[in-house]
């Protein structure tokens, strides 16, 4: 996926739980079961990509918290 078409051809979208000052990430599905996620902050930064698999696994960790 090139930088270009992960500014102007996928469909960013927020959490409903952003309060639309840019302080969120936005994310992207993009090919098969692909994610691209990048920073509202900065949205000419490169997106960074995940697999649906790394996604899911990186969410479930948050949910969990620290590891003591």
């Amino acid at each position: 996926m090139s930088d270009c078409l992960a500014q102007h051809d996928l469909r960013w979208r927020r959490s409903s739980r952003s309060t639309g000052m840019n302080n969120c990430v936005e994310a992207a599905p993009f090919g098969d079961e692909r994610l691209a996620v990048r920073d509202s902050k900065d949205v000419s930064r490169p997106p960074l990509r995940f697999t649906a698999a790394a996604w899911t696994s990186f969410v479930a960790g948050l949910r969990r918290g620290p590891v003591s």
